[in-house]
């Protein structure tokens, strides 16, 4: 399944991995909220939850899109946070990986703090 997630005035379009994490976060959409930043990750609150995935990894690579089951968020990295070491993407906890990115997610680095973030179904033409 094919997402459409605008954060900002930037728009990335997600390609859906078969997972546990995925449906439960294919349940609550459409959803809009706002826009969180942690150094070069943005992150948003999700009305889903799930359980830690056996791959759960807290070093990404730029495109993986992943939900932090703690805080029940979704976190895209496009860059170094706080906790990275050297130029690694690294989140703040082991995470899910339940969707890629086909857009380049270093646009993220024009969202702010409170930007208005929304995440749908992607209609196609």
């Amino acid at each position: 399944m094919l997402l459409e997630l605008s954060a900002g005035s930037e728009t990335l379009l997600l390609d859906c991995l078969d997972t546990p994490t995925t449906r439960a976060i294919l349940t609550t959409l459409p959803l809009g909220t706002t826009a969180q930043t942690w150094g070069n990750e943005i992150y948003f609150p999700v009305p889903a939850s799930a359980l830690l995935e056996a791959s759960a990894k807290d070093v990404v690579q730029p495109g993986e899109i992943a939900f932090w089951t703690e805080g029940n968020c979704i976190a895209i990295g496009f860059g170094p946070t706080p906790v990275s070491r050297g130029d690694e993407i690294r989140l703040a906890a082991r995470t899910n990986i339940w969707a890629h990115s086909r857009d380049d997610v270093r646009c993220l680095s024009n969202v702010r703090t409170g930007d208005q973030v929304t995440l749908k179904k992607h209609q196609s033409a």
